[in-house]
């Protein structure tokens, strides 16, 4: 049978149309950005150790709605990762740090023009099973296990970490709720230099090797790599906002933004915070990310991940914040 050529053009149309339309409907996760195009190229992200986790579910979900946008991210304590912006001048798209005021005290306003403040977060005292006196400690004589000879207590680096300088402060806090003067000294003297490291998530393996016993953390953290935990009084766990006035009683020197200078740090609610740094290679990439942050599947992922979403997140600067976030964050006190 002979075919003409108009048949065989309408034959080779066809074919297309079906080949295009299944095609299309197997992308159909995939989303367009917000000029119809789909986003392509390269996010860069610096986080907090305690955002591995969830930073990683995100990126992986995220990747699923863009998938021509490839995510490198690097963890390490806040104070730390926020330097490598304002001291390294390496370039970040999104900088996300376990403590707000970090990217307040050294990126705003040279090096970022905005903070959201997006999760919660509470302290804990970590340990594995295995640990001396496991099968003792208490949220009432937590104190007094970590106190004996035979206990090896750990912690985060205080300059280069928030976790390191709020459990200084869950110490000296504690010091004053349960009214034992020395506490807080004691407590430091207990968790010598070599107990310390960069940032919270490198003690999780000396636990589980034995080489410590309990280390100060996040709920997070414990949530997320299954370790065993004591829960603090709220009035010591830094989670609550209700006792804030109470938490400024707990202070840290930390370094300051210049050589020589330093910060008063005041005690108060865990709260995170994120900003996109004005030197960002990718600001269009790194607000689509926060956008999906800030979305109801964002929020949700932060939560299965033991991280307390601010619901919504809140910022003092929203008349500067990228377009597509402004309406998801509230002005910070308008409640």
């Amino acid at each position: 049978m002979m075919f003409s050529s108009s048949s065989r053009s309408l034959t080779w149309f066809r074919f297309l149309v079906i080949f295009l339309s299944l095609f299309f409907a197997g992308c159909q996760s995939v989303t367009e950005g917000p000029d119809g195009l789909l986003p392509n190229g390269e996010l860069i992200i610096f986080h907090a150790g305690s955002l591995a986790n969830p930073v990683a579910q995100l990126s992986a979900e995220f990747q699923e709605l863009y998938p021509a946008v490839e995510i490198q991210t690097e963890a390490a304590g806040s104070r730390t990762t926020v330097r490598k912006v304002s001291e390294l001048d390496r370039e970040a798209d999104l900088v996300m740090s376990a403590d707000y005021q970090v990217i307040d005290s050294l990126l705003i306003p040279e090096f970022a023009s905005w903070n959201v403040l997006f999760a919660r977060n509470s302290m804990v005292i970590t340990y594995s099973a295995e640990a001396a006196y496991a099968d003792e400690i208490s949220a009432e004589n937590w104190y007094q296990i970590l106190l004996r000879d035979d206990t090896d207590v750990g912690r985060s680096n205080p300059q280069a970490d928030p976790n390191g300088y709020r459990t200084l402060m869950v110490w000296q806090l504690a010091e004053i709720y349960y009214d034992i003067p020395g506490l807080a000294a004691q407590l430091e003297k207990a968790s010598p230099p070599q107990n310390i490291r960069p940032k919270e998530t490198d003690l999780i393996p000396l636990l589980q090797t034995g080489d410590l016993d309990y280390a100060f953390n996040y709920l997070s953290v414990a949530l997320q790599h299954n370790l065993e935990f004591i829960n603090l009084p709220d009035q010591i766990n830094l989670s609550n906002p209700v006792y804030q006035v109470f938490y400024q009683a707990a202070a840290v020197q930390l370094d300051g933004p210049e050589p020589g200078e330093t910060i008063l740090r005041e005690g108060d609610p865990i709260i995170y915070g994120v900003t996109i740094p004005s030197s960002a290679p990718r600001p269009d990439l790194a607000a689509l990310f926060l956008k999906f942050l800030f979305s109801s599947r964002g929020q949700e992922i932060l939560e299965d991940q033991g991280q307390i979403p601010l619901l919504p997140p809140l910022s003092s600067q929203t008349e500067l914040l990228p377009e597509n976030i402004r309406e998801l964050v509230d002005l910070l006190g308008s409640n």
